[in-house]
């Protein structure tokens, strides 16, 4: 029986090259679902959950280190390997302390992508090498805590969706449609947002999102 994968990215063409590469060279691993946001990823994982999740980091809605969280919370056994153009220590960071298993940087994905599920699969780590220099430098260990850090782990989940969206554009009547919650609630997540964060204008609240790696739009 194969390791059954669910992959998932805005971008058609980065699916199809990573389904090129898996389908050419290996015949223990099984593509049994695509997604192109996470929400997506959560309702293929009820109905049919798969052993490993290539996630890209970037998603629109509910973004890829979010949606690692509760992958792993809804199925404690699922292993999630991150997929990003980012390889900046915060990123790695936050997903691995997510419980993330593997994260690819997207210009080697194709090399690393096999290699990288296997590993995960087995219940190892796999890091590209150039994220595993953050290892070294010993981030995982005792460590200073970053002031926004901490305010991003304090935002309850619904509140770090709404920001994703707000930070992507969504209008309060778009988010209200989208979450299925009434506009009224909207209003009361932003402004409880912006109380916890101590930020009161729209656009600092764009930058600390995109910051944050909340967003990337």
């Amino acid at each position: 029986m194969g390791i059954k994968v669910i992959i998932a990215d805005d971008h058609p063409i980065v699916i199809d090259g990573l389904r090129s590469v898996i389908e050419k060279k290996c015949k223990d691993i099984e593509i049994i679902g695509e997604a192109s946001n996470g929400n997506e990823v959560l309702e293929m994982a009820k109905k049919n959950p798969a052993d490993v999740y290539v996630l890209d980091i970037s998603m629109p809605i509910l973004n890829g280190i979010e949606t690692a969280g509760r992958l792993i919370k809804m199925h404690p056994t699922s292993k999630v390997i991150i997929l990003s153009i980012h390889d900046s220590k915060i990123f790695v960071e936050k997903a691995l302390k997510t419980g993330v298993r593997g994260y690819i940087v997207k210009e080697n994905a194709t090399e690393e992508v096999i290699h990288a599920i296997r590993e995960v699969y087995t219940g190892n780590y796999f890091l590209s090498p150039t994220i595993s220099r953050f290892i070294v430098q010993g981030f995982l260990g005792k460590r200073q805590h970053y002031e926004k850090y901490t305010k991003i782990i304090n935002l309850t989940r619904r509140e770090r969706q709404i920001l994703q969206l707000i930070a992507e554009g969504f209008t309060s009547k778009a988010i209200a449609r989208e979450l299925n919650i009434s506009l009224n609630t909207v209003h009361i997540h932003r402004k409880n947002i912006m109380q916890r964060l101590d930020i009161h204008k729209q656009a600092n609240l764009f930058r600390y999102a995109l910051k944050e790696g909340i967003s990337s739009l």
